[in-house]
């Protein structure tokens, strides 16, 4: 191991536990609209009945794989694991899949504003977790 591997700077612990952090609340929204139960999902609007009784299996693969990659890779990145870096691609490329249903093709002149938040803070939040692993390799953290 080299001299600059030895050290791992105080932000990667903060960030690497933020990361996490993050992706354990994606699992469990990922949880909570699987397991939905007919008494939840009466109380909520007619449209966002249809949305999650018509939601596609691939759009729910694909955020199971976003948020199972993510925390799987916050994970590897506490352990500076360089697997990291892999593990959050794939959960990039699945959260893209998913928004890409989300944004384009159910209904997006029905989007509103605040509908698009979620959509932008999470495709953000994946691409600096990609940056910052990538970063972390390069700079010997990650083995």
């Amino acid at each position: 191991m080299n001299k600059q591997s030895n050290h791992v700077p105080k932000i990667f612990w903060i960030l690497g536990i933020i990361a996490l952090v993050w992706n354990l609340v994606g699992v469990f929204a990922y949880l909570g609209q699987s397991f939905m139960s007919d008494e939840i999902l009466k109380t909520l609007s007619k449209s966002e009945q249809s949305y999650f009784t018509n939601i596609p299996a691939w759009v729910t693969a694909a955020f199971a794989t976003a948020v199972f990659a993510g925390l799987f890779g916050s994970i590897c990145l506490l352990f500076r694991k360089k697997i990291a870096l892999f593990l959050f691609l794939i959960s990039f490329v699945a959260l893209i899949l998913q928004h890409s249903y989300n944004l384009f093709i159910q209904e997006f002149m029905n989007i509103g504003g605040s509908q698009l938040i979620l959509p932008i803070l999470t495709t953000l939040i994946g691409i600096f977790l990609l940056w910052f692993s990538y970063k972390m390799d390069k700079k010997g953290v990650l083995i």
